[in-house]
């Protein structure tokens, strides 16, 4: 169970952060009045915003989600230890100091 939801946690990361970086700042709208307006062709005559603005809203929740598992998981986690089976450590036998005067 951990393990699914780490995986998801670290694929969450990964894609919230290339979510991001591929958005334009704020900014970038004043290449447009200065005649780049083609450049964001690639999502439609509406640009990126919507399409990722949705996108991160989603993996952000993920993100959220996967957080709070693994914080209720990591609290969470049982007082057992693989060692109650073995066996005490025998200690040698302690020898009184001899006074050498």
């Amino acid at each position: 169970m951990t393990t699914l939801v780490v995986t998801l946690h670290v694929t969450a990361c990964i894609l919230l952060i290339l979510i991001v970086l591929l958005q334009s700042g704020k900014g970038a709208e004043m290449g447009v009045s200065l005649g780049g307006g083609s450049s964001q062709t690639l999502f439609g005559a509406a640009g990126p915003a919507s399409i990722l603005t949705k996108i991160t809203t989603g993996v952000a929740i993920l993100f959220m989600v996967t957080s709070l598992t693994l914080a209720y998981l990591s609290s969470n986690q049982s007082e057992t230890s693989v060692m109650t089976d073995a066996a005490a450590p025998i200690e040698a036998p302690v020898q009184p100091e001899q006074d050498t005067q």
